[in-house]
């Protein structure tokens, strides 16, 4: 017996709250990390960055966007301070971008770190990263260096966001 067929329309897409070592990560990790390692043309391993520990509950939360089962974007965040978790790892497979995929991991990613009683959200991004600048600015996220200035001559680019407290 086989399964029905999916019927015509739009692609389900869901959050999957799980774990750095998940294999469905897999994927999105291996190709973050080439993205970083040829932009920046240097060898970048994401698993000497931080310990996955950080990125599990209770203090942060590592999570995926599916579709329709297959992992198609995802991120992280880790406690940075008792009132502030940092954002890493948002990431949008490069078969899917520009979907707003990238805006719906980072809202999830802000509802879930409001829902553990942060208040602040701090994060950083490459000076080769425009599109993450840009999606930044359009969340909403306040630069903490001069717009005017070329990136290449800052290094990372940080933001920061305070968080609304969610509703009982």
């Amino acid at each position: 017996m086989t399964a029905a067929p999916r019927p015509p329309g739009p692609a389900r897409l869901t959050i999957r709250r799980t774990t750095v070592a998940d294999p469905l990560a897999r994927p999105l990790l291996d190709e973050l990390t080439h993205e970083y390692s040829s932009r920046y043309a240097r060898p970048v391993d994401l698993s000497r960055e931080y310990p996955a520990e950080e990125f599990a509950p209770p203090g942060g939360a590592f999570l995926l966007l599916l579709e329709d089962g297959a992992p198609v974007a995802g991120g992280a965040f880790r406690r940075y301070d008792a009132r502030t978790a940092e954002l890493k790892r948002i990431w949008t497979h490069s078969a899917h971008r520009r979907r707003g995929l990238g805006r719906r991991v980072l809202a999830a990613l802000e509802e879930d770190a409001a829902a553990r009683g942060y208040t602040r959200i701090h994060l950083t991004t490459g000076p080769r990263q425009p599109e993450a600048k840009g999606l930044y600015l359009a969340a909403g996220y306040r630069p903490l260096f001069d717009l005017s200035v070329p990136p290449e001559t800052i290094g990372p680019l940080p933001f920061v966001k305070h968080l609304e407290s969610p509703r009982p």
